[in-house]
This record gives structure tokens, sequence and C-alpha cells, in this order.
């Protein structure tokens, strides 16, 4: 099965089970601002980006040649709500990411050429060329400033859930997790915390934690839910909404938040328009709908910025 279509498959598995599921979390507070707004189970369908304008200050902040061709060519990695997934079709793409890059789009009087590609492979894919630029709930690090330029639009980072009957109340030092299994998904920075810190364990004379890696953020879930995963560590947001349509499992805890944007190759010229963009939207109040529309509020930031450090802590 070509890459794409696996990805398809799991994504629409996910989606028919939050379809049918109904309401799961066991803690009404897990649930962001916003989440189930139109209905538990259901998939939120309000058209917030059809009556977004073109902004002529910030289309010209893009270079000449970008607005003669009208076009640009965007990698899009799909998963789970409330990011970018596929609908029950499985072809018809939505999510917030999916809102944010169209909404942009329309900011800046230009067409995009989408491409759906795994996770991790777009950051490279944009170091080549390939693509104008990549959606993915790509969080800010040092380390990926280093080779490519981010322009942010949200809020989100870390976060950790489990089955119902885990005795794990919340995760605040990576020790609690010392001879569980974890799953993530592969090339995230979920996957390189993990790693980075395993030390910790034998560190503290304990059995180091085994972490699983994933293609699928879907494949991720369906672990958890077969118990061959003791605790999934992925985004906040995706947690939080996830948790709130799936029976058994819950949300324990924010680790830590991390600025998501827009990715671009390192030097980019694209960065200037799409920052004005952002903030043109949450000017006229697009970016406020967008957000509520998918439960996400609290994911909200005061000004688009273009490749800040690393969030401490």
């Amino acid at each position: 099965m070509p890459r794409t279509r696996h990805t398809a498959a799991f994504a629409l598995i996910t989606v028919a089970a939050l379809a049918l599921s109904g309401c799961g979390s066991a803690d009404p507070a897990a649930a962001p601002a916003g989440a189930g707004t139109e209905g538990k189970g259901k998939i939120p369908t309000t058209d917030v980006v059809s009556s977004v304008k073109k902004d002529p200050a910030a289309a010209k902040l893009l270079p000449e040649k970008v607005r003669a061709a009208g076009t640009l060519t965007l990698a899009s990695s799909i998963g789970t709500p409330p990011g970018a997934f596929y609908l029950e079709d499985g072809k018809t793409l939505a999510g917030a990411d999916v809102d944010f890059a169209d909404a942009v789009a329309r900011v800046l009087g230009v067409k995009l050429k989408r491409e759906v590609a795994s996770f991790e492979a777009i950051l490279p894919a944009l170091g080549s060329g390939k693509y104008d630029l990549g959606t993915g709930n790509f969080g800010v690090t040092d380390e990926r400033r280093k080779t490519i330029d981010f322009v942010t639009y949200i809020n989100d980072g870390q976060g950790f859930a489990v089955r119902d009957d885990s005795k794990l109340k919340n995760v605040t030092e990576l020790t609690q997790l010392c001879g569980l299994t974890v799953g993530t998904s592969a090339g995230t920075t979920f996957e390189a915390t993990l790693e980075e810190n395993k030390h910790v364990c034998a560190d503290a004379g304990e059995k180091a934690y085994d972490v699983k890696t994933y293609a699928d953020q879907a494949a991720v879930w369906i672990s958890l839910q077969q118990g061959r995963s003791d605790v999934v560590m992925s985004t906040i947001n995706g947690l939080r909404y996830a948790v709130t349509q799936q029976k058994g499992l819950r949300f324990l805890n924010e680790f830590k938040r991390l600025d998501v944007g827009f990715a671009f190759k390192k030097g980019t010229p694209l960065a200037p328009a799409f920052q004005a963009a952002v903030n043109s939207l949450r000017t006229d109040g697009t970016y406020d709908r967008i957000l509520k529309k998918w439960g996400t509020t609290e994911s909200a930031i005061r000004t688009s910025q273009i490749s800040p450090p690393e969030i401490a802590g």
C-alpha cells in the first residue's frame, strides 16, 4: 500500500471511531475551551475560510515571481483531529492546519498546490526545495531552527494520555515513565525528547522506558487502546480532542508548550508575507473563528513571529 493511502486508511479508521464512540473522558476539565461545540463525536463543518479577503499589504510582501505564478506548493502531514485529517470519504481534508493554510492563501491571493507527505519527510524536503512550505503541527525548536524557518500561528506542545485503568496521574518528570512503554509518532519532537532523555531512568537506578514509534498518529492511538503502549506522548490539542471522543482514555497533563508554525526552507523570502497574513487573520476575526471551530482557543498567540527561540521550560 502506498504511504499516503496507508496514512489515509489509519486516519479514516480513527475518524470513524471518533464519530461513533461519543464522550469518553472521565475528566471534563480535560476538554479544551470550545470542544464539542458542534456535537460530541461530530466533525466540525463550519465554513470559516471562504469569506476571507485578500490583504494587498500582506500580498505585496510576497516575492514578485510568486505573485506572478499565483501558486505555492504545500506539503501537508495528515493525521487525526483537530490538526489535519481525512473525512469519512477518505479523500477530503479537514482540520485546523487545513483551515489556517487555506485562510493565509486567501489573504495572500495565491492558490495552494497541496501534496500529502509523511511528517518525517517534510522538513528535509523543504531543504531540498521540493516544497515551498509545510504544515504538520511543527513545533518550533532551537534544533529545527538551524535548518528551517518558521512562521508561528498557534501554541501547542507536548502532553500525555493513558487508558482509564492506568495508575499514572500526571507526568511532570520523565522518570515517572521508567519501565513503561511509550507510544509516539516517528520524527517528532516527542520522539526526540524521549530518546534524548532515556538516561534519566538509568541515572535513577530504574528500568528504562521503551519508546515505540509509529508513522501514523492513528496507529499511536490504536497501540494504546490495544495495550501495546502504556502511555502516549503527542500534541496537547490532539490528546485533548481525542480523549473527549474515545471511550476509556484520559488526558494526563501538559508537559511542555511549543510554538507551532508554517515550515519553510532556511532563509525563505516567504516568511514576512506569511507573518503578515497570520496577523491579518487575527485582525479580521478569522483566526479566533478557526480556533473556536476546532476547540483550541487555548492555543491562541498574540502575534505571529518568524522563527522565535524555543519556549523554555
